[in-house]
C-alpha cells in the first residue's frame, strides 16, 4: 500500500458493519471468503500487475456467477485484450448484457471532458436498467489511469470520487476502482485512500481508516485548490 499500510497493519484495521450496510443485500467479491453488502465503493491501490488481474478476475467472475450485470472500464489496454486475460483465467465470458468491457476514457468523458454529474447519472442509470432488466446487482470495475492524461475536467476526479458514496445509497453498484501506484503520485494516492470507504489490502477488503464523509472531504479539498 506505498507505505501507507504495511504487513500486519491490516490485521488492525477495524471490521465494524454499519446499520445501513445490513439493510442491504450481501454480494461476493470472489477474490475473499467474506461477502460485503451491495454498493461498496473500494479502491485497489496496486503496483503488481499480476496480482491486480486476479483480483480483479475474482471480482468481475463473482459478479457474473451471481447473474449481476457487470462493466469493465479499461484504459490499460484494448477492450478485447481484457476479455483475452479473463479467458486464460478460465472465466467464463457471457456473450449478452450481463458483461461489458468499454473504454474508460470513453465511458467518464464521452465529450472530450470529464464532468462528475454525467458520470455519477451514467451510474445511476447502469443500476437503473440492471434492476428493470431483472439483474441481481450491478457492479463494476475501472481503471482510473485516463485521468493522467490531462483531459479537460479529470481534476475533478476526486470530487467525483467522493459524490460517488451518495450515489450508492441509492444507487447501489458495487465499485472497484484502481489506481496504479507506480502511476499516481503519492498526494494524489493520498486523496484516494480519503474517498474510498473500502479498500483492499493483500487480497482483503477493509474499513478504511482514512476515509472522509463527502462533504468533510470537499469543504477541506476545495479549500486547498
Amino acid at each position: 500500500m506505498v507505505g501507507f499500510l504495511e504487513g500486519n497493519d491490516v490485521e488492525k484495521l477495524p471490521r465494524r458493519e454499519s446499520t445501513m450496510n445490513r439493510s442491504r443485500n450481501m454480494t461476493a467479491m470472489g477474490f475473499t471468503k467474506e461477502t460485503f453488502p451491495a454498493g461498496t465503493h473500494m479502491c485497489l491501490i496496486y503496483s503488481n500487475e499480476n496480482e491486480r488481474r486476479k483480483i480483479i478476475g475474482k471480482f468481475l467472475e463473482s459478479g457474473i456467477i451471481d447473474k449481476e450485470k457487470v462493466a469493465y472500464f479499461v484504459d490499460m489496454m484494448k477492450p478485447e485484450e481484457v476479455r483475452e486475460w479473463l479467458l486464460q483465467m478460465d472465466i467464463e465470458l457471457p456473450d449478452d448484457a450481463r458483461f461489458s468491457v468499454q473504454v474508460a476514457e470513453n465511458t467518464y468523458c464521452p465529450d472530450g471532458v470529464f464532468v462528475p454529474d454525467k458520470m455519477l447519472n451514467t451510474l445511476r442509470h447502469f443500476y437503473d436498467q440492471a434492476k428493470e432488466d431483472g439483474f441481481t446487482n450491478a457492479r463494476v470495475s475501472g481503471e482510473m489511469s485516463w485521468a493522467l492524461r490531462g483531459i479537460p475536467g479529470s481534476g475533478r476526479l476526486m470530487e467525483y470520487e467522493a459524490l460517488v458514496n451518495d450515489v450508492l445509497v441509492t444507487h447501489p453498484v458495487t465499485a472497484m476502482c484502481q489506481y496504479d501506484a507506480n502511476k499516481f503520485n503519492g498526494a494524489t494516492i493520498l486523496d484516494v485512500l480519503k474517498v474510498h470507504p473500502m479498500m483492499v489490502v493483500h487480497g482483503q477488503i477493509v474499513h478504511n481508516p482514512y476515509y472522509m464523509k463527502p462533504q468533510d472531504f470537499l469543504k477541506d479539498y476545495k479549500a486547498h485548490l
